[in-house]
């Protein structure tokens, strides 16, 4: 304790009331030999740089006094250090070129990335041998995917992992630690690509960010202001995509688990409610195989019961009592790995689980049916409660457990359910703060209910665009409460595209996501991890379809003209039978023709 209290007190000293901060805005030179990032914050000190040598990757802190060239071949600002990996012939730093001010967070400014770049320091790659060469490229061709990630979100003095309440109890002395000491690593998107930068001791210019979403509306109650903030955190444990990572890992992380916050602030006082969502936690896959909808498979393995338990004991551990909420259908595919969640939870008698088929009770838009499970909830629900401080930090409420939703992908379901449960905790919010009487409830005011609505389903898009690379489904019943046709409409343009990015992009996303978050480790010793059988190493999708539409078309045309050469008739019998013969090999080889990742197993 006394070592706590001396380092609380080193802080103080060397910092005075401020926090720990980050280069807001860099300074980034290019040279042949190396790269140069400098602060161009005004209050930051005039020597806050560092060098990254181009051959070795080499980082370097540039002490006072240090010289640096005037002449450098290019001069360009950047907005943030985001990691540094190292591949098999070089390193290659990620900073951020584009940003974009979304709001506020306890009173600091939180940006959404815009753009990203890999800066190469790769000169070693002309001594590599042909195979590292070619392993060299599809790396980073994974930079490149891992570039365009969206929906992450970074502050330069706020730590954006920990939520109101895990804040509030935490030390004092933790504010002016770097941010990257504050944060929750169960939260940061780039912790893996941060370590070598921690090593070289380059904390202004170290940035923690997340994955997930963030948005606020504003409006005004009793000629009084009030904010509300939605922001969400994808946990990295067992990151991935929405058909390559499903279920749980053997350590009990989920698949798409993400923590949601709303934030209410009024008249001085903050609350804080949360919800957790993520994929059923046992042992499960669906392999794409160009079906829209493949079949499920539960993996037996004999540390399910573990899996369960270690998944449960963690949540229960860091939020309180638990009650598990599982949307997914009661037949058919989901219905069978309902029935094994269900089973495994009946062996832990101090959790509730909750079992609601969402499409048979909430069929054809009837959104408001999801009283009907609130109803089963209510009295845990409110018992559980919400966070609230008011004006001076003195702590008036506490939230005592969590609600953890899920659907199969934990998007669109889950997303409707979850924004019906905030909603809930809202109207208690704001009638505890004042702002409501104790009858009054924000849907008896319509313009400020509309902004809520449009507030969740924006937060859904954002965390189905991580997770499955399209829009969210079902859209329409968050921000009207009923499907009308152009949601219908986008709904189908978003499970078009959900079905093109799940079958023919998603293994190298995959892969690039393996290899940022660390789960895949590159090693210039063993064999090359593209060293496959000849079927797997070449798309034949293209080939396959070509023939199809040919076959489909010459097929056709030869037909129209049997009347006028007996021999059409042969040709069309032909082309025919080959045009069947190829769709024939593609339904059965359907997994062979999409897109797979090649580093990392399913667990």
């Amino acid at each position: 304790m006394a070592e706590e209290e001396d380092e609380a007190e080193i802080l103080r000293r060397l910092h005075g009331d401020r926090r720990s901060l980050c280069s807001r805005e860099l300074e980034l030179r290019e040279y042949p030999d190396k790269y140069v990032i400098r602060s161009l914050d005004p209050d930051a000190a005039p020597d806050r740089a560092f060098s990254i040598g181009r051959s070795d990757g080499l980082l370097q802190p540039l002490l006072p006094g240090d010289a640096i060239s005037e002449n450098p071949c290019k001069v360009s600002t950047i907005y943030g250090v985001a990691g540094v990996i190292r591949l098999l012939a070089g390193t290659y730093v990620l900073v951020i070129t584009s940003r974009k001010d979304v709001g506020t967070y306890h009173g600091s400014s939180i940006y959404r990335v815009n753009s990203m770049r890999f800066l190469p320091c790769n000169e070693a790659l002309k001594h590599s041998t042909s195979q590292e060469r070619r392993d060299e490229a599809y790396f980073t061709s994974l930079l490149s995917t891992v570039e365009t990630t969206p929906g992450l979100y970074f502050s330069y003095e706020r730590d954006l992992t920990v939520n109101l309440q895990r804040a509030s109890k935490v030390a004092e002395e933790r504010i002016y630690k770097p941010l990257w000491k504050q944060a929750d690593p169960r939260f940061i998107w780039n912790r893996n690509l941060l370590e070598e930068l921690i090593e070289a001791k380059l904390d202004p210019f170290i940035i923690p960010v997340i994955q997930g979403s963030f948005q606020t509306i504003q409006f005004t109650l009793k000629e009084i202001p009030v904010k509300i903030t939605l922001i969400s955190r994808r946990c990295n444990r067992r990151l991935g995509t929405r058909m390559w990572r499903r279920g749980a890992n053997l350590e009990g992380a989920t698949a798409n688990f993400v923590e949601t916050e709303q934030l209410v602030e009024f008249e001085g006082f903050r609350s804080s409610f949360l919800q957790v969502r993520g994929s059923i936690p046992l042992l499960w896959e669906q392999i794409v195989d160009l079906s829209y909808k493949p079949r499920l498979n539960i993996i037996n393995h004999e540390e399910t019961p573990k899996v369960v338990q270690r998944h449960f004991h963690d949540l229960v551990q860091r939020y309180g009592e638990t009650i598990a909420v599982d949307l997914t259908d009661k037949h058919g595919d989901e219905g069978q790995l309902s029935r094994a969640f269900a089973d495994e939870m009946e062996k832990f008698p101090h959790l509730r689980y909750v079992s609601f088929d969402f499409h048979s009770v909430c069929g054809k838009g009837n959104f408001d049916n999801l009283q009907l499970l609130y109803d089963q909830i209510k009295e845990d629900f409110e018992k559980q409660g919400y966070f609230l401080v008011n004006a001076e930090g003195e702590i008036l409420l506490e939230q005592s457990g969590i609600i953890r939703s899920n659907c199969i992908d934990c998007l669109d379901r889950t997303n409707v359910t979850q924004s019906f449960l905030a909603r809930k905790s809202l109207d208690s919010q704001l009638q505890k703060m004042g702002a409501f009487s104790s009858s009054e409830s924000i849907s008896n005011h319509k313009d400020i209910y509309d902004m809520f609505k449009i507030l969740w389903a924006e937060h859904g898009d954002d965390i189905s665009l991580g997770y499955a690379g399209s829009h969210a489904l079902k859209g329409d019943l968050v921000r009207y409460g009923r499907q009308t046709l152009p949601g219908l409409i986008k709904d189908g343009m978003s499970a078009l595209s959900r079905y093109y990015m799940n079958n023919f992009q998603d293994g190298i996303r995959q892969d690039a996501l393996d290899l940022i978050s660390g789960h895949y480790t590159v090693s210039r010793h063993g064999p090359s991890p593209f060293h496959l059988n000849a079927f797997e190493t070449f798309s034949y999708l293209p080939v396959a379809s070509a023939i199809i539409i040919g076959g489909i078309t010459l097929t056709t045309v030869t037909l129209h003209q049997v009347g006028q050469n007996a021999q059409r008739f042969v040709s069309s019998i032909l082309w025919a039978g080959v045009t069947a013969g190829v769709l024939a090999l593609v339904k059965a080889n359907g997994k062979q023709f999409c897109s797979r990742p090649r580093l990392c197993g399913l667990l």
